[in-house]
């Protein structure tokens, strides 16, 4: 798919699809909406644990690993992240994005960011002392993940209007079984579509608010 690099409302780039004219992230503000979501309203709520693992469902620019760093490591917090993607950034790519520059505060990021991109597929690397990672290259179809393992799935895939086949009950299915018991699924959509493909999957459903430009968005729990 060809893409190229836009610049989004808050100064921070994303990527879009041009045969779709679709976006990585929001034309509202990337690093905003994935604060909002993924950060706020996912990892924040494992911030009383010692280590926090999660599973993303979609690595795209990286955005939503760099947040994640950005957001433990200055609190001592230890993460285990893996990620699923099938269609990675070129270097091309992701060395024009600017998420670090703009979050200059954090002192590791520009390192921790290239180092993200250039890890090796399908093992663990030690990225950082208290950062585990593990890059998953697969299609969500075909990824095998381990059961009852990991607090938290973030979920950032391209819209259901462009693949819906990736919003699918038998994929929540996939992230339901790869959660503990207590875990939650964070995502920036709340199409009706989706919400019943996700109770079907076994999961308990929260609508919140979303960020700047989205109306609502979804909470997922695993609670049986």
């Amino acid at each position: 798919m060809k893409r190229k690099i836009i610049v989004t409302s808050d100064g921070s780039h994303s990527l879009e699809v041009e045969e779709w004219g679709e976006t990585y992230h929001s034309i509202h503000g990337a690093i905003q909406e994935s604060n909002h979501v993924y950060i706020e309203q996912g990892l924040m709520k494992f911030m009383n644990q010692e280590e926090i693992k999660i599973v993303e469902f979609g690595l795209g620019t990286g955005l939503n690993a760099f947040l994640t760093m950005a957001a433990t490591i200055p609190n001592h917090k230890k993460i285990v992240y893996h990620s699923i993607e099938a269609f990675p950034l070129i270097q091309e790519e992701y060395e024009l994005l600017t998420f670090p520059t703009l979050l200059s505060e954090f002192k590791e990021g520009e390192e921790l960011f290239k180092a993200l991109h250039q890890a090796p597929w399908n093992e663990d690397v030690l990225l950082h002392p208290q950062i585990q990672l593990h890059k998953l290259k697969a299609t969500f179809e075909t990824v095998e993940l381990q059961g009852n393992d990991f607090d938290l799935v973030y979920f950032d895939v391209f819209g259901y209007q462009f693949q819906p086949h990736l919003w699918s009950e038998a994929i929540f299915k996939t992230a339901y079984n790869s959660l503990r018991q207590g875990g939650v699924l964070v995502t920036y959509a709340c199409r009706n579509p989706i919400k019943r493909n996700m109770k079907a999957a076994g999961f308990t459903i929260e609508i919140v608010p979303g960020p700047p430009g989205k109306r609502e968005m979804l909470l997922a729990y695993k609670s049986e």
